[in-house]
């Protein structure tokens, strides 16, 4: 194979799907067939490093964390903008417009203000070299690898003789759906919610690892260029015609305006519709066409004389809580709702809002019968804001959140240093049971294989299992009943459930999803209890006095088996043949004690965790990066970079058959 041929029709292949994806929302292939052409290019960039550029789509993500970000500074200022807030202050900004520019003919652009993180972007010669944000706006931050992975930023402009520099201006975002499924994910954790998509957007931004600012799936529109007189543009709408030609995302909901009231027409359009877009925008940015014209309005130090914002007003309502209950999250969380006679806010009817956790409920001293005030953060989340404190007639109710789980009736419990009180009883609960089943099949658990989302939603939506221990009570007929499982599929189901009975204890621990016990945990737990029955009967102060335990640890592992409704669950794993502990017998010997491992690549005889943990069995040690102690790398087919490094260090590399005869 020609392996440089190949990379570069797999890299151009990629970036065009790209831009059918992410930028022109239109897509030809498949998420699955999109995934091959990525892993073929990583594969083959593995084994030939050298044909990595800095344009390859496999650089979107994988840096290590930055210490610090260092400071950049703009070609161009990048200006704030005046704000109005109604119309008449409009019809003020359009009176100076007129008056600097005499009698001069004037149109407007009207681009939607999407409510993000200002950046600057640089290309030199149609590729992409740096990232960084507003800062001051003469000096921003370096943030190119987080910028970098953002899929609609193309690594490469698709223009024949790009010009030496071209610096671009946009405003990343969160979707709305997006912003929503992060701040879900935190609400369950614990931690604080972002105020809004733009909040969000600029925290993502700001990440020192570029794999989390990945995991938040940020977009951007580009909206502007640095010196556009510089290339020979005459208006904004062709310098926006070109960044859309060089492959850039331009937010095409704009419009050409050659009277005031077709703005005004357009920013009243918007404040009604701006709901049903799936992002956020909080008002409309009005510019003066023409180049020239911009150039002689000129700028304030603060903000160009030839644009300006009109901000939508912030939607509040006020209505009354009917009621609060608790609704409980697929971890256990327990939240508060009010409850609310619906109003309608921002475009939808609202008769619900979170009030987050019991905390947020003492601060804000939100009772059963208040008035309050109510917004939709970012216009998506209802939230309540404050009560209306002067309405109060005496009737109104403190609440208090619950000592039991309303759902199971499991005890709840709030664990020190945490805001969110949980259900305790994780391996019953209901709510749980769909993370809890998934979290019981995956592979760093007891590895169920095929028991993936659709086979775990179709068991409990047709109630065939309602807990863990259910799994081990079906017959092959049961799981006939899951949707499209044939004979063989059902066959297959059914022995892996059986083999996972005899997974070693800390698996078995690690699948139970005692809060904060992940997989290094429950293997320590392991060896140093042996039995489930022994770690059940762990007092709380014998556990904090193990180094590697906490307070935190200590507590949930407590909690968890003082519920008795998981103690039930765990009784029936034992009558369907769990092992509930360690075979202290025949020992292996350690012959690879103090001796470190790297594994790369996919091995044919057992899977990496596998081999891992057989490595550990031993004494081994196997570790996540390659350096001069490590002892040995095992290399698999298409291994990773860790088997160049061990080259260059100097490492000795061995196949899969030499491990496997050091494992005999």
């Amino acid at each position: 194979m020609d392996f440089k041929k190949r990379a570069k029709e797999l890299r151009d292949l990629i970036n065009y799907h790209n831009r059918r994806y992410y930028v022109l929302d239109s897509p030809e292939i498949s998420d699955a067939e999109y995934d091959e052409l990525v892993r073929e290019l990583i594969s083959i960039e593995a084994k030939k490093p050298s044909l990595i550029t800095a344009a390859s789509p496999t650089t979107r993500v994988g840096v290590p964390p930055d210490k610090k970000f260092q400071a950049v500074r703009h070609r161009e200022k990048m200006l704030s903008l005046s704000d109005a807030f109604n119309f008449e202050e409009l019809k003020e900004y359009f009176k100076r417009v007129k008056k600097n520019l005499e009698k001069e003919e004037i149109n407007y652009v009207c681009e939607l203000k999407v409510d993000g993180a200002a950046l600057s972007i640089t290309y030199e010669k149609g590729l992409y070299v740096k990232g960084a944000t507003r800062g001051d706006g003469e000096v921003g931050e370096d943030i190119s690898w987080n910028i970098k992975t953002i899929k609609s930023v193309p690594l490469q402009l698709l223009i024949d003789n790009p010009p030496d520099v071209l610096e671009v201006r946009g405003e990343a975002y969160l979707p709305k759906k997006t912003f929503k499924q992060i701040n879900d994910e935190r609400s369950e954790s614990g931690l604080t919610l972002f105020a809004n998509p733009r909040n969000a957007a600029a925290g993502s931004l700001r990440q020192l690892d570029p794999k989390i600012t990945a995991s938040r799936n940020l977009d951007l529109f580009i909206y502007g260029l640095a010196n556009p007189l510089d290339y020979g543009f005459k208006n904004h709408i062709e310098t926006l015609k070109y960044l859309k030609k060089a492959g850039l995302k331009v937010n095409e909901k704009l419009k050409i305006a050659g009277s005031e009231e077709e703005v005004f027409n357009y920013c009243t359009r918007w404040s009604r519709e701006r709901f049903n877009l799936p992002y956020e925008i909080d008002g409309i940015v009005i510019k003066v066409d023409s180049l020239t014209q911009q150039r002689d309005l000129g700028a304030t130090s603060k903000a160009p004389r030839w644009a300006i914002a009109y901000k939508f007003p912030p939607e509040q309502k006020t209505t009354r809580v009917i009621d609060i209950k608790v609704s409980v999250g697929r971890t256990g969380a327990l939240t508060p709702v009010a409850y609310l006679e619906p109003v309608k806010v921002a475009g939808s009817t609202v008769s619900k809002a979170t009030l987050h956790n019991e905390d947020e409920i003492n601060k804000k001293d939100v009772r059963i019968g208040d008035y309050v005030w109510i917004r939709k953060a970012g216009d998506i989340i209802p939230e309540v804001i404050a009560p209306v404190k002067s309405k109060r007639t005496g009737d109104e109710r403190k609440f208090k959140m619950p000592g039991k789980c309303p759902i199971c009736g499991s005890k709840a419990i709030r664990i020190e240093g945490e805001v969110v009180i949980r259900c305790t009883g994780g391996l019953y609960c209901p709510a749980q049971m769909s993370e809890r089943l998934l979290h019981w099949g995956r592979r760093a658990t007891l590895d169920i294989e095929g028991f993936g989302n659709e086979v775990v939603k179709d068991l409990l939506d047709k109630g065939i299992v309602k807990n863990v221990a259910d799994l081990y009570y079906l017959k092959k007929e049961d799981l006939l009943k899951i949707e499209h499982f044939a004979d063989k599929a059902a066959e297959n189901l059914y022995n892996a459930i059986e083999i996972s009975k005899k997974r070693p204890l800390s698996k078995l621990l690690f699948a139970l999803g005692i809060r904060h016990v992940g997989a290094y945990t429950a293997s320590l737990l392991a060896k140093r209890f042996h039995s489930i029955d022994i770690l059940s009967k762990t007092t709380y102060e014998q556990l904090e006095s193990i180094h590697e335990i906490g307070p935190k640890v200590a507590g949930s592992i407590t909690s968890f088996f003082k519920e008795e409704h998981n103690l039930k669950v765990i009784e029936r794993l034992r009558r369907a043949g769990f092992k509930m502990k360690e075979d202290l017998g025949g020992k292996k010997e350690k012959k690879l004690a103090g001796r470190t491992f790297i594994i790369t690549g996919t091995l044919k005889s057992f899977s990496r965790e596998t081999a891992k943990e057989k490595i550990q069995e031993l004494g081994g040690r196997v570790a996540s990066s390659v350096s001069r102690k490590t002892d040995y790398v095992v290399v698999g087919k298409s291994p990773g970079t860790k088997a160049e490094k061990a080259k260059e260090l100097g490492v000795k590399t061995i196949d899969e058959e030499e491990l496997l005869w050091m494992l005999k």
